[in-house]
């Protein structure tokens, strides 16, 4: 990790230097978060502040960091989908040319050696070359990471609190993998770590109040670059469990579009259809005020984030037991909750408590 205290300092500096000047470009070209019946805000927001943590990672990364064949290819994609969702801030995208948009910077990176390039069997622990199926396992998922973090994107401050504990456990990952196994971890953690200091720096304006929000410039941003993060370092090496430590570091916005998927599936609507059943939604549903839900996600956030740690430190038969009691728990909370089942069902289970 060299010059990594001077990349952390660079990426928080510029972060909240560079942030109030982005707000107030937002308000001048017309980058407005209009209210509506989905939205929790009441008033009119400017949105793209995901400009700010874009810029700050990349002046961290281009002063302090040596560039590689990957890493140019994350910041070359990485360009592609902030530029991506300037154009949905500014103008307004349909959903087909976003997600045109998003194979485009997903497949921008593979040229560059970003790949999947083998699964491990989780039971027997062998590998399985991918082979020419790596191009669309490794767009397929960096494109669901990318719409997963944009789709939590409802509260102050929510998918970038996220985003910056899933940064922080992918470094913590990623480190200890070096450390023990060796490869480009180290490399990976300085990015993450990076990556982490400029959500931070953001997240003064960002955090409840808002003063300017994400938007999809940001969002998709982050989870672009998480995703890639985790195809560099966490899914390259070869252990039992190490395609499961991704999903589990991603586990929130990965597990709230899931049960959108299924809770969709179940009443009969459009997958694609927006609603007010996501996690955030139903947690203030139950009376938890704005700030409370943000917290309250960012504590199970932190507590995947650990799981996902402990993953990598664990025997395989005790890293099994621990995913059987968190896809237990998770199953338990979230029909409890109400994110799997119909707002309906929700209303019937919330009149008992």
């Amino acid at each position: 990790m060299n010059n990594i205290i001077p990349a952390l300092f660079v990426a928080l500096a510029v972060s909240l230097l560079i942030t109030p000047w982005v707000r107030k470009a937002a308000i001048k070209i017309g980058a407005m978060d209009l209210p509506d019946h989905r939205k929790v805000h009441k008033g009119i927001m400017p949105r793209m502040g995901g400009l700010a943590v874009f810029l700050a990672f990349v002046a961290a990364v281009l002063l302090t960091q040596e560039l590689d064949r990957k890493l140019i290819g994350l910041l070359i994609g990485g360009l592609l989908i902030v530029s991506l969702g300037i154009l949905d801030d500014t103008r307004g995208l349909s959903a087909k040319v976003k997600l045109v948009g998003q194979i485009a910077a997903a497949a921008a990176v593979i040229p560059f050696g970003v790949q999947v390039e083998f699964i491990t069997n989780p039971i027997s622990g062998e590998l399985l070359q991918l082979g020419y199926l790596g191009v669309p396992v490794t767009i397929f998922w960096i494109i669901s990471v990318t719409n997963a973090v944009n789709l939590i994107d409802g509260l102050d401050g929510l998918a970038g609190g996220t985003s910056l504990i899933a940064a922080l456990t992918i470094a913590a990952v990623t480190w200890r993998q070096a450390t023990h196994i060796g490869g480009d971890g180290m490399e990976v953690a300085a990015l993450a770590l990076i990556l982490a200091f400029a959500i931070l720096g953001f997240l003064k304006y960002n955090f409840y109040p808002a003063k300017i929000f994400l938007g999809d410039t940001g969002s998709m941003f982050l989870g672009f670059t998480l995703g890639t993060m985790a195809i560099m370092g966490v899914a390259k090496t070869a252990t039992a469990i190490s395609i499961i430590v991704p999903i589990v570091i991603l586990g929130i916005p990965l597990m709230d579009v899931f049960f959108a998927i299924l809770r969709r599936y179940q009443s009969h609507r459009p997958i694609f259809q927006p609603d007010k059943e996501h996690l955030h939604h139903r947690l203030m549903a139950l009376g938890l005020s704005h700030k409370q839900t943000v917290l309250a996600i960012y504590g199970v956030s932190l507590v995947l984030g650990i799981s996902a740690f402990l993953l990598t430190v664990l025997t395989t038969s005790q890293a099994v037991m621990l995913l059987f009691i968190l896809t237990v728990t998770i199953i338990v909370l979230a029909n409890k909750i109400g994110v799997i089942g119909s707002t309906q069902g929700f209303q019937q289970r919330s009149s008992k408590m």
